[in-house]
């Protein structure tokens, strides 16, 4: 059962991650004045995306506070890697939120940040999963 468990925890990060790699992207677009015409599209996509991108958020940790609950022994007291995993996914909740957070600012037409400023917040995601991945599949300590 725990592999299964484990399974639907990962398909879900996959679904959130996704969404945490489109939607800052959306964001470089819609911060590009050329792009005006589609602004309204751009509110419509980046609201879905967030919806999608949330349900992952919470499938992925429920399973993963299951799997926590089955192993919290292991996990919680012979494991460094687990709890620097766990700092990490605080980290990446926090960036979830400030997605959010901008998804507003553009839909209430209140931007302040050009798509450059968005294009080096996209790349968080990206070092976020790579040393989360690390953490959980080398366990380094």
């Amino acid at each position: 059962m725990y592999e299964w468990i484990k399974a639907i925890h990962v398909i879900f990060m996959v679904t959130w991650f996704a969404g945490l790699f489109y939607l800052p992207r959306l964001y470089v677009y819609h911060a590009m004045p050329e792009n005006s015409g589609s602004f309204t599209l751009f509110k419509i996509m980046e609201r879905r995306l967030f919806a999608i991108m949330t349900i992952g958020a919470v499938i992925t940790l429920v399973f993963g506070l299951i799997m926590l609950a089955l192993n919290w022994q292991y996990l919680m007291v012979a494991t460094h890697w687990f709890h620097a995993k766990l700092l990490l996914i605080v980290l990446l909740l926090g960036y979830h939120h400030a997605c959010y957070k901008l998804m507003i600012k553009f839909r209430d037409d209140a931007n302040t940040h050009d798509h450059k400023w968005y294009r080096w917040f996209n790349e968080a995601p990206s070092v976020l999963l790579i040393v989360i991945v690390i953490l959980a599949i080398v366990k380094p300590f």
